[in-house]
């Protein structure tokens, strides 16, 4: 028997069809022989790395991306035979796994190889990508000697087979370039320092790829944000070489409607008190979905027309100012479109203070991801 296990209305709905036409888009985009990465790390920003994820390998992925090792391990035990990739840091006890399943490393320390040596023999090689710290400022080998040492620890083992090199750009979706130029230098200088190249040289992030140089494409680009449907910036967003598709809606309903009569108030600390009748509706979604207590007053939908949010968002609930009476079910889209009118993701981070990437990425687990 088949137990309903979301009963609440609330729901992220997520539109695998945008995720493979973005990901088609670029890929027209792109050089003919340049591979794709989707970067499915921080439950593939939100939406559900495993349907994001297997989306992007039928639209032409070749390779996913996570952030750490137990987000590897959860999209190993899912994609048996597809390439995966670290990006951050490893500890020395995942080694034994990332030989035996495969999964490709984050290098950026000789000393981290020559301890590494230490979890000898290993069941078969562990392949490697070099980091680049080229003004990141976060992990990376920052100079040529530093590249040497690692280089040499790399060749001195048959443990680790190097598999490829990359760097991330800081500043590829602002309109100034001199530091991202900077960067590119950088990296040139140290890669031309390698004796061999490896097999795999990537350094455009989703930005990079979509609005810079095609000559940076290499022979992988890493496809994030924009996989999403989401852009890097408003700079970007306004030379984007092809459209691109949000995949993700926030959707639920009203479960109570009231008349709320001049002088009454809403919520905790009555913040809002009513100067002529109206009617209030309430949905259940709150600040446990992530939907956080910054996000009172703006505006969602509800029969084609806008309504704001008002009151202090609860943990579970929030109330919402209607233009009119509308019947309990009455669906509300908190992010997405309804009629002729959207909200988008960007609305919500403008309200918030900060950047579209976070939006999907505090939407909790507790709101079911719905896919079609």
């Amino acid at each position: 028997m088949c137990i309903q296990t979301n009963y609440r209305p609330t729901k992220a709905v997520i539109d695998l069809q945008a995720i493979a036409s973005n990901i088609s888009s670029l890929r027209k985009h792109l050089q003919p022989d340049v591979q794709i990465i989707a970067v499915v790390k921080a439950n593939a920003y939100g939406h559900g790395d495993i349907e994001v994820a297997k989306a992007a390998i039928r639209a032409g992925a070749t390779m996913l991306a996570v952030a750490t090792p137990d987000e590897a391990v959860h999209m190993r035990t899912n994609f048996p035979d597809i390439d995966i990739l670290i990006l951050g840091a490893t500890p020395l006890n995942f080694i034994p796994y990332a030989s035996k399943e495969n999964i490709t490393l984050t290098v950026f320390s000789a000393d981290w190889i020559n301890h590494a040596n230490a979890y000898s023999p290993l069941p078969q090689s562990v392949k490697v990508h070099i980091k680049i710290d080229s003004g990141m400022g976060r992990i990376g080998v920052t100079t040529k000697e530093e590249l040497q040492a690692l280089y040499e620890a790399i060749a001195a083992t048959s443990q680790f087979i190097l598999d490829g090199i990359f760097t991330h750009f800081a500043t590829a979706d602002e309109e100034d370039t001199l530091y991202f130029d900077n960067q590119v230098y950088l990296f040139k200088e140290l890669l031309g320092a390698l004796p061999t190249k490896p097999r795999l040289v990537h350094v455009a992030n989703t930005a990079t790829a979509l609005v810079k140089d095609t000559s940076l494409q290499y022979d992988a680009v890493r496809f994030g944000i924009s996989m999403y449907g989401l852009t890097p910036s408003s700079y970007v967003g306004e030379i984007l070489p092809f459209p691109i598709q949000p995949a993700f809606s926030l959707q639920t309903e009203l479960v109570h409607v009231k008349k709320l009569e001049a002088g009454q108030s809403v919520g905790y600390g009555a913040l809002f008190t009513a100067n002529e009748d109206v009617y209030i509706g309430t949905i259940p979604i709150g600040y446990a979905d992530g939907m956080i207590r910054k996000l009172s007053g703006q505006e969602v939908l509800v029969g084609g027309e806008r309504a704001k949010i008002i009151g202090r968002i609860c943990m579970d609930q929030s109330m919402i100012l209607l233009p009119k009476a509308y019947n309990v079910g009455e669906p509300v889209v908190l992010i997405g479109k309804q009629g002729q009118q959207e909200i988008t993701m960007d609305d919500w981070a403008n309200k918030l203070e900060t950047i579209n990437y976070e939006v999907p990425c505090v939407i909790t687990a507790r709101v079911p991801r719905v896919y079609k």
